[in-house]
C-alpha cells in the first residue's frame, strides 16, 4: 500500500509542476521523507498524508480508494478494503462501498496494543464520530478526560475536540467507527 501511495504523491506533485523542495515547503516535511514516501521505502502518517493532500490541493481519500467503479450497496466481509496507517497502530477495514460524495464512513478499526505505553497526543479536525466497543477495552481521551470502553459501551463526541484512542491492554480492541463528513475522503 505504501507504493501505491507514494506512486500517487508522485504523480499528483509533477502534474502540478512542483519539485521535491516546493512540496517540502508546503508541508513543512523534508525533501528526504517526501522522497522516500514517494519511492515506498517509508511509510506515510495519516496527519503528514493529510498535509501533502492540502499542499496538492487533493482528497486524503485519493490515496485509499481503488479506481472508482459501480460497486453493490452490500459490502462482504470478505470484500472489505483494509489499510493499516498511523505508525500502524490503527487497522481500518470499510464497511461501506465505494459511494460518490458519502456523508459518513463507516469502519471497523483494530488497535493494537500499546504495549510500550508510548504517550497518546490528542488531536482535532472539523469532523463527528461516533465509536462502538466490539471487543477489548478501549482507553478514550476526549478533552483532559480519559475514560475506559468496554464491549457495548459507545460514545459520540464531535471531532473538533482535542480526542484519540488507545490500547493498554495485551489484546486486541476491534471498534466500529463512524465519522461525519467522512475523514478519509477530505470532505
Amino acid at each position: 500500500m505504501q507504493k501505491e501511495i507514494g506512486q500517487k504523491i508522485n504523480e499528483l506533485r509533477t502534474a502540478k509542476g512542483l519539485t521535491l523542495k516546493d512540496l517540502s515547503e508546503k508541508t513543512n516535511l523534508s525533501v528526504s521523507f517526501i522522497s522516500q514516501a514517494e519511492r515506498g521505502q517509508t511509510s506515510v502518517a495519516i496527519m503528514s498524508l493529510k498535509k501533502i493532500a492540502e499542499a496538492l490541493n487533493a482528497d486524503l481519500a485519493l490515496f485509499f480508494d481503488p479506481p472508482k467503479s459501480k460497486r453493490p450497496l452490500i459490502t462482504r466481509s470478505y470484500e472489505q478494503e483494509v489499510f493499516r496507517i498511523e505508525e500502524s497502530k490503527f487497522i481500518h477495514s470499510s464497511l461501506s462501498s465505494d459511494i460518490h460524495d458519502k456523508k459518513f464512513e463507516p469502519m471497523v478499526v483494530t488497535i493494537l496494543p500499546n504495549l510500550h505505553e508510548e504517550e497518546v497526543i490528542p488531536y482535532s479536525h472539523d469532523s463527528e464520530e461516533f465509536i462502538y466497543v466490539l471487543e477489548g477495552v478501549l482507553t478514550l481521551f476526549l478533552e483532559d478526560n480519559t475514560y475506559e470502553l468496554y464491549p457495548g459501551d459507545s460514545a459520540h463526541y464531535s471531532s473538533s475536540t482535542p480526542h484519540n484512542w488507545a490500547n493498554f491492554t495485551n489484546r486486541l480492541v476491534k471498534i466500529i467507527s463512524v465519522t461525519s463528513p467522512s475523514f478519509f475522503n477530505g470532505k
